[in-house]
């Protein structure tokens, strides 16, 4: 049986007659996923959510946590998250995570999901980052911690709100079809590419390169993994960006990586509301 590491495969360098691309999920794999919590704390200071709402979305995460969000939860959670944000105004929504979630969120990215993405930029991958969380707070998270691009879920925007639609849901096997269309635009050669997660519904994406990676897996993955021969790498140190990227950069990375909270903050507010 293998053991979990905290060091991937040995990393190859591409040959120049070919590209190259890392592909990693975020939540749980790039960043401790104890930031949802943190994020009710402003919705309920600013008033887009009450005490009762703030407390389900902490137990939400709690539950996602420890049962791990497999593809009946998390599709019920995009409906939910898509119904509730419909009206509710991007600039407003950016800017409570961005003026509060500095301090907090800071420190949630793990040393070792820095120190990879690093290496594999070193060797001359592209580095992207697929996130089920909205595209306008991925790409800041994704462009501080050096990666290459980013794909994330595209929330209909009309006239400066959320309508309720999403164009683009980044989850699951949408997240191979990504990065098929990524290889076809800028020629990767997905056997020779890495991908890294933590969740069994991001087996489609670990199937389509030469070189997937289990990171702190659910059981579902776990096992596959194991079946399957994958390395099953352990993220246990989370570490401020502070340390390795400039101050003034650090609140474009809190702004990324806090969004991952909203989902179950935005799933505790609609459950309130429909029980009135």
């Amino acid at each position: 049986m293998a053991e979990p590491s905290s060091a991937p495969s040995r990393i190859r360098k591409p040959g120049p007659e070919h590209a190259v691309a890392a592909f990693f999920d975020l939540d749980k794999t790039i960043i401790a996923s104890s930031s949802a919590l943190a994020f009710s704390k402003p919705l309920l200071k600013e008033g887009l959510i009450n005490r009762r709402a703030a407390l389900r979305s902490a137990y939400a995460q709690l539950v996602f946590s420890l049962a791990g969000a497999d593809e009946n939860k998390t599709e019920r959670l995009r409906a939910e998250v898509s119904a509730l944000c419909a009206g509710w105004d991007v600039a407003q929504v950016s800017a409570i995570v961005r003026e509060t979630l500095h301090d907090v969120v800071d420190p949630l990215v793990y040393a070792e999901a820095a120190e990879l993405i690093a290496r594999h930029r070193e060797d001359g991958h592209d580095v992207i980052v697929l996130s089920a969380t909205g595209e306008e707070v991925v790409a800041p998270v994704a462009e501080m911690l050096g990666a290459t691009r980013s794909v994330a879920t595209r929330m209909q925007i009309v006239n400066g709100r959320y309508s309720g639609e999403v164009d683009f849901y980044c989850y699951g096997a949408n997240k191979a079809v990504a990065a098929k269309q990524l290889a076809a635009t800028y020629g990767y050669d997905l056997a020779e590419c890495f991908a890294y997660t933590d969740s069994s519904t991001d087996i489609p994406l670990l199937e389509v390169v030469g070189h997937p990676h289990a990171v702190n897996p659910d059981k579902l993955l776990r096992r596959e993994a194991l079946e399957r021969g994958w390395p099953i790498l352990a993220f246990e140190r989370p570490m401020s960006l502070r340390t390795r990227i400039p101050t003034r950069s650090a609140g474009m990375v809190a702004l990324g990586v806090g969004a991952v909270a909203a989902g179950a903050t935005w799933y505790g507010l609609n459950r309130r509301r429909r029980s009135r």
